[in-house]
């Protein structure tokens, strides 16, 4: 279990943190020494009373006509992230998602370091994405403990690939494949489906049109 969890910060409060993060760090950049939550909150896309109410859970209680700390904050939100350290990850699957995830620099400025690259397509293996080769999964080394393991692949080949990362040691692991994972009660799984994400927008939308249709009708009448 995260240590978040241990201490009790409830899992969308863990969930928002990366977007604090994100809106601090380009305050600090500008030279700023202090947010006030309803900046923050603008910032991060979110209500005020909902940044006091998380920050509070790490204890963390701006001062009345000043608002926080932007480089105190900072450091906070990303100790409780566990961005202290840099966390070794291994991707799998160097199709175009891959590719572009083992370029990302964001990764890096996050406390992320990629350790190695797998593949199961010989066409594949063998070839370098940012310097680094592609190795065959049925021989993935990474040269010691890897912490995430993100999985690119289609679906058909990701349980395969969680088992292989699962054997590895890997405790976390980030899909992009569609469908459910089989791993052991200890490893966390966070899925992103873009099609999902789409229909939860889509969702939204129709609410909308359904709210301006009955009100249109309600003006009619």
């Amino acid at each position: 279990m995260a240590e978040s969890n241990r201490r009790g910060v409830p899992d969308a409060t863990v969930g928002r943190l990366p977007g604090y993060l994100q809106a601090l760090t380009a305050v600090a950049e500008q030279g700023r020494p202090s947010i006030s939550s309803e900046e923050l909150a603008r910032l991060a896309g979110v209500r005020s009373a909902q940044v006091r109410k998380d920050l509070s859970h790490l204890g963390s209680y701006g001062v009345r006509g000043v608002g926080y700390d932007v480089t105190r904050l900072a450091e906070q939100v990303s100790a409780e992230l566990g961005l202290s350290q840099d966390w070794p990850v291994v991707i799998v699957g160097m199709g175009n998602l891959g590719r572009a995830l083992a370029s990302y620099e964001g990764l890096a400025t996050r406390g992320f370091h990629v350790v190695a690259l797998a593949d199961n397509d010989p066409q594949v293996v063998g070839s370098r994405v940012e310097g680094m080769p592609v190795q065959p999964l049925s021989d993935l080394s990474t040269g010691g403990p890897v912490s995430v393991g993100v999985i690119t692949t289609p679906p058909e080949a990701a349980q395969e690939v969680a088992d292989v990362l699962v054997g590895l040691g890997v405790h976390s692991i980030l899909t992009f494949a569609p469908g459910v994972l089989q791993v052991p009660p200890d490893v966390d799984v966070r899925r992103v489906d873009l099609a999902t994400e789409l229909q939860i927008l889509t969702f939204h939308q129709h609410q909308r049109e359904v709210a301006v249709s009955e009100s249109q009708v309600e003006g009619v009448s």
